[in-house]
């Protein structure tokens, strides 16, 4: 029988990002309960609550200094948000900053979460969703994104769950479609930075039994066989020839 004694497993960490409105929540949720269900003890931390740093300022920026409107949008009413898509010098400089002091609470996150004795660590946002508000056309932004993936731990798999803007902002109204454009292409550079699996745009129904399939592919050979033990949904899941 598989040993699930903490001190003999390490904890797999799976993220999830992606533009606003690409289903990550839907994504998680169903992949949450599955393992749920599987007995396999999840933990779930969401960037924004469980690692972000002092987001109470930058909720005062956001809202107070650019004159966002509050709330999450929703398609029956939607926002317009003012924070991470002001793209100016100075706003780059301060982000410089606070991704930073992000990237060093993940890493402490990361670990207190590896003590828990959770098998799977799911981060709804990783530090992909930092980085993507920054401009990676520039030599100074690749540099820095390029330091702050280094210095964090790599999730052991890492969704990117791709998206046409025009439906991900009908889905979740809050920012301009050019800037979901302009979004999803960072997002498509840091796939190939950070090493992440992009899932393409599919219908929800759809994209779940892709995501278990790349876990599949992802997970080592003794992690497939503790992780079948325990999910025969995963263990089900041809591998390709």
């Amino acid at each position: 029988m598989t040993d699930v004694n903490p001190r003999n497993r390490r904890a797999k960490i799976i993220s999830f990002s992606g533009i606003d409105g690409a289903g990550k929540s839907t994504q998680i949720e169903m992949l949450r309960e599955r393992l749920n269900q599987a007995g396999l003890r999840v933990s779930l931390l969401a960037f924004w609550d469980d690692v972000a740093m002092l987001t109470g300022v930058r909720e005062f920026s956001g809202h107070t200094l650019f004159k966002g409107e509050k709330g999450v949008g929703s398609p029956t009413k939607p926002v317009n948000r003012r924070d991470k898509n002001v793209r100016s010098w100075y706003m780059t400089v301060v982000r410089f900053g606070l991704y930073f002091l992000d990237a060093v609470s993940l890493c402490r996150a990361v670990a207190k979460q590896r003590r828990s004795g959770a098998d799977v660590i799911i981060f709804d946002r990783y530090l992909y969703d930092q980085l993507a508000n920054l401009n990676l056309n520039r030599g100074i932004g690749r540099i820095y994104a390029r330091l702050l993936l280094a210095m964090t731990p790599r999730p052991d798999i890492a969704y990117l769950l791709d998206a046409d803007p025009a439906q991900a902002r009908e889905r979740k109204p809050e920012y301009p479609v050019d800037f979901l454009h302009q979004g999803r292409a960072t997002y498509l550079a840091l796939s190939k930075m950070g090493q992440m699996t992009v899932i393409p745009p599919l219908p929800l129904a759809e994209a779940a039994p892709r995501i278990l399939q790349e876990m599949v592919n992802k997970l080592s050979p003794d992690d497939l066989q503790r992780f079948s033990i325990c999910l025969p949904t995963i263990a089900s899941v041809p591998k390709p020839s």
